[in-house]
């Protein structure tokens, strides 16, 4: 990669991302916000995490022309409004089918998906999960607030059993979709959740995801407080916290509470249970791997929060590597176009069974 930010192509050969001048100002926070008035509701969770990765952002020493977020419809979808980089608001649930063409056709972006839990796993389900079954280059950060916002308060894709709400006045009858869950099974190379109020380890999935070749979905849990307020409560309240917020942290023995007084132990179906850490030897507690290429470890992690979040394992679920398709895309072009008879469209169109018709 040149030193003076100008865009190259480097040894995969793969164009590699625009850096700041050595000689331009280092970034901050404040270039990459806008003039524009930020409107979301007063105490919504997307503040905490725009300011997040606001501030975050400057660390990967990109040039903001090319970093791009793409969203789709929903209250977060307004994210590329407020983030001074290229941005697109796009369609209901559709951002990763077109976040998925610019980075395939345009590997020196660094693209950014916003989306909802409404947005993506509903209308936009299908997107979704081929684009990490393909593994495109994409960064997706999936707002979760368990609840339609922009349209006033109707029941969502990830909304509990029984959710009394506009749409379900007397209680939902959907079992809800667990994102993480979803995300393993398409196979996501890397696949996270934290959480908006708790800024220091949001930004740290943040770096991990950023440097991800492929798909990294981020799962944010993000409170609305007009149509769900505390749905995230026990993973908040100080009292509580420690005693549900599982850690994961790879390479480390999966243990919590306040005095790390609970573990993860893997029983005989292949789930975890929780134990108390004094009643079982270190051997019996699970060591979270995040590099297993088997997802079934980070899966069972994965059903601990249901129903109720009375266990919540946070952090990276699974990263692995894996070719990201824009690459192999690429790859495949390279070949063609240095085979014999490339570029030949008149005889591509006259191959195979064809009939003059006068």
């Amino acid at each position: 990669m040149s030193e003076n930010g100008v865009n190259g192509v480097n040894g995969s050969g793969r164009s590699a991302l625009s850096l700041v001048p050595k000689d331009d100002k280092k970034q901050s926070m404040k270039d990459f916000k806008t003039d524009q008035e930020v409107r979301w509701c007063p105490g919504c969770g997307d503040y905490a995490v725009l300011a997040a990765v606001q501030s975050f952002l400057p660390e990967l020493g990109l040039r903001r022309e090319n970093i791009t977020f793409v969203s789709g419809i929903g209250c977060s979808s307004r994210f590329p409004y407020y983030m001074n980089t290229y941005g697109f608001h796009s369609i209901h649930g559709r951002a990763p089918a077109i976040a998925t063409g610019l980075a395939s056709s345009r590997p020196d972006l660094s693209v950014w998906v916003v989306t909802g839990d409404g947005d993506s796993l509903s209308i936009g389900g299908n997107h979704l999960i081929h684009a990490l079954r393909r593994n495109v280059n994409l960064k997706i950060l999936l707002f979760n607030n368990r609840i339609y916002g922009l349209t006033k308060g109707q029941y969502s894709p990830t909304s509990e059993i029984g959710k009394i709400t506009k749409s379900t006045p007397m209680g939902s009858l959907d079992a809800p979709f667990n994102p993480i869950s979803l995300a393993l099974g398409a196979e996501g190379t890397f696949v996270a959740r934290t959480i908006d109020s708790d800024r220091k380890h949001l930004q740290s999935v943040l770096r991990e995801a950023a440097q991800h070749e492929g798909t990294a979905l981020v799962e944010i849990y993000q409170n609305c407080n007009i149509f769900n307020d505390n749905a995230f409560e026990p993973l908040k309240d100080p009292s509580v916290r420690d005693d549900v917020t599982v850690r994961l942290e790879h390479g480390q023995p999966i243990v919590f509470g306040a005095e790390g007084e609970k573990a993860l132990r893997r029983d005989a179906s292949g789930s975890f249970e929780v134990v108390n850490t004094a009643d079982v030897s270190t051997s019996e507690i699970a060591v979270h791997d995040s590099h297993n290429p088997d997802p079934s470890q980070a899966f069972a992690l994965s059903r601990l929060d249901s129903p109720a979040f009375e266990h919540t394992p946070i952090g990276i679920f699974r990263q692995v590597e894996r070719p990201s398709y824009d690459r192999l895309m690429r790859t495949q072009l390279e070949e063609a176009a240095a085979s014999e008879g490339k570029g030949d469209l008149a005889g591509l169109l006259s191959s195979g069974d064809t009939w003059r018709i006068d």
